[in-house]
């Protein structure tokens, strides 16, 4: 195949529990394009998982050693949640998901009356046991495929941090998916860290300012609209916890449109006198698989439903969309953003 046609993208990974299946569809359609290689990624919580998980595939068997670790890892996951167990567990508490159920209610209350530390003083996490032994971490850091950035919250200060790929570690993965009213802060060098979604989900600074290419694909599992406005307690909840989690997102890509807006107003005799950032954010080519419409059906609390054919399910839905992103928007990488973002100016 001529290197001509090679396009070469940054992906941007939201986080979003279970609903990271999705992306794991996404990301499986993308590595089966041969016309496009990754530069660098930056993922958070589920998208960081995913993150190093395909990081590790690339490095031990190319393209299709990715798509298999992928595989592995989300079917691991689905046996630590309960696989089988877990689909008449839920239909019996409350169809789909918990969500609106006695069980639910009960489960919001005791995180709501107790800590992690004291419902679970043995940090028991069977997501830190799959990360551990799916992917070899030493190897990640020395990948030469892809660079990788992983984002987490600072606790003590509020702040984001961008962990970069020579410091990636299992804790560094499960401090960028730690939700704190589920586990105890993870500690790196002595720092307690939470959830990153809460400050970067995903952070784009890092892809724009590191990375070579001018494309950049966000790959967004929390919806950004609902047509629908909540009326009962659970849908009002949900809303709240997508709109949360999609705060900082909005935040990034409003900066990036009004930047790019006055770049675009400067005279070109200055474009040569730029610096090196402003200079990225004039080049970059945005674009965005969205799964609103995809997972519009499912709230907030089937983001921890891991039984396997729902798992399945989120991992058609993201392969489909991602191969009709695909046929309508592949001509137009290298040309020109797919991604409006007159309505964040």
């Amino acid at each position: 195949m001529s290197r001509r046609r090679i396009r070469r993208i940054d992906l941007a990974l939201q986080g979003g529990g279970a609903h990271g299946a999705f992306t794991w569809g996404v990301l499986d359609r993308l590595l089966e394009e041969e016309r496009i290689e990754f530069d660098a990624i930056s993922g958070t919580s589920a998208g960081a998982m995913n993150a190093v998980v395909l990081a590790d595939g690339l490095m031990a068997g190319g393209r299709a050693g990715a798509r298999e670790a992928l595989r592995r890892f989300w079917t691991r996951v689905s046996r630590a949640g309960g696989g089988a167990l877990a689909e008449p567990f839920a239909a019996f508490f409350g169809g789909w998901t918990l969500a609106a159920s006695p069980m639910q209610g009960y489960l919001d209350w005791l995180g709501r009356m107790f800590s992690p530390q004291q419902l679970n003083p043995l940090d028991i996490n069977p997501l830190r046991d799959i990360v551990t032994s799916e992917v070899d971490f030493e190897r990640v850091r020395r990948c030469d495929r892809v660079q990788l950035f992983i984002s987490a919250t600072h606790v003590r200060t509020g702040r984001l941090r961008e962990f970069r790929q020579h410091e990636l570690t299992p804790d560094v993965v499960m401090a960028s998916a730690c939700l704190p009213l589920l586990f105890r802060a993870v500690e790196i060098d002595g720092e307690p860290y939470w959830d990153g979604g809460y400050l970067g989900n995903p952070s784009l600074l890092p892809l724009i300012t590191e990375s070579p290419a001018h494309d950049l694909v966000l790959v967004q599992i929390n919806p950004s609209c609902r047509d629908a406005v909540p009326v009962t307690s659970q849908q009002i909840l949900d809303r709240l916890n997508e709109i949360t989690f999609n705060s900082s997102l909005v935040k990034e890509l409003r900066s990036i449109a009004l930047l790019q807006q006055l770049l675009d107003d400067e005279d070109p005799a200055t474009e040569d006198t730029r610096r090196p950032l402003f200079r990225q954010i004039a080049a970059l080519k945005l674009h965005r698989i969205d799964a609103t419409e995809a997972l519009a059906d499912f709230g907030a609390a089937s983001k921890l439903r891991t039984g396997w054919s729902f798992l399945q399910q989120l991992y058609r839905l993201g392969h489909d969309t991602a191969d009709a992103w695909l046929a309508r928007h592949f001509g137009q990488i290298g040309r020109r953003s797919t991604l409006d973002l007159s309505a964040y100016r």
